[in-house]
């Protein structure tokens, strides 16, 4: 199974992006879902600097085993979790 989250629609408000973040992260590990497909979009790439910003913090790291960039597609990432 995997999870979804498309920025497009909040790409300037900054605290909508940390929440909606951190809310498919926490539905992730909650659900034990392996794969999560986040959206940034490819525009100016800053969208997508915050998120992998905001996935290097200490305690999100903690929580998925990697990030992958697409290489198909540069405006999409993909966070792997790993559960024992």
């Amino acid at each position: 199974m995997k999870l979804k989250l498309d920025l497009h629609d909040i790409y300037n408000r900054g605290q909508d992006i940390d929440r909606a973040l951190r809310a498919v992260i926490d539905e992730a590990v909650a659900k034990r879902i392996t794969l999560v497909e986040i959206i940034p979009g490819k525009g100016s790439g800053q969208l997508k600097k915050r998120v992998l910003r905001f996935l290097d913090q200490k305690e999100i790291r903690a929580l998925y085993h990697r990030i992958e960039k697409d290489a198909q597609n540069w405006g999409r990432l993909f966070i792997h979790f790993r559960f024992k």
